[in-house]
């Protein structure tokens, strides 16, 4: 799968915000934390692949991953489950620590603004089936309650 990302830069009184887009899969479920001001936030990791062909003729793979925080509402987090392909747009940062074996470490953040979902997970295709199976039903019992026998 081809890493497709870009930056669009947008501004608003002067100040310059990138905004990225990243397509991956992601590689585990989506978590629901809530923090400390009662604020619940969704995490979860995503990973993109790309590859290219070196001098030598053979074939690259690179895997780049994001861990991934949503603000917006916890509610998509039932949806977004290991293997889900999905589409984001949001701001990217770095980060930097010490690992417990005095190693530094280093990491991708990205603050999702916008998540689109394009299926790829049983769990997922399973979670909105039955959704859909859910509302499919209770449409169908409003229908019943208009007839008049």
């Amino acid at each position: 799968m081809p890493n497709k990302s870009k930056k669009i830069k947008q501004e608003f009184n002067n100040v310059k915000i990138e905004i990225m887009n990243i397509t991956g899969r992601l590689t585990r479920d989506a978590e629901v934390r809530t923090t400390s001001q009662e604020k619940q936030v969704v995490n979860f990791s995503v990973a993109t692949n790309d590859s290219y062909r070196n001098k030598q003729g053979e074939r690259i793979e690179q895997t780049t991953y994001f861990d991934c925080s949503y603000w917006i509402t916890p509610n998509v987090a039932k949806l977004l489950t290991k293997g889900t392909l999905v589409e984001l747009s949001g701001r990217v940062s770095t980060r930097a620590w010490t690992g417990n074996d005095g190693e530094p470490r280093a990491g991708l953040n990205f603050h999702t603004s916008q998540i689109k979902l394009h299926g790829g997970s049983r769990k997922t295709e399973n979670v909105q089936a039955t959704a859909k199976a859910e509302n499919n039903k209770a449409t169908a019992q409003e229908t019943d309650d208009d007839l008049p026998f």
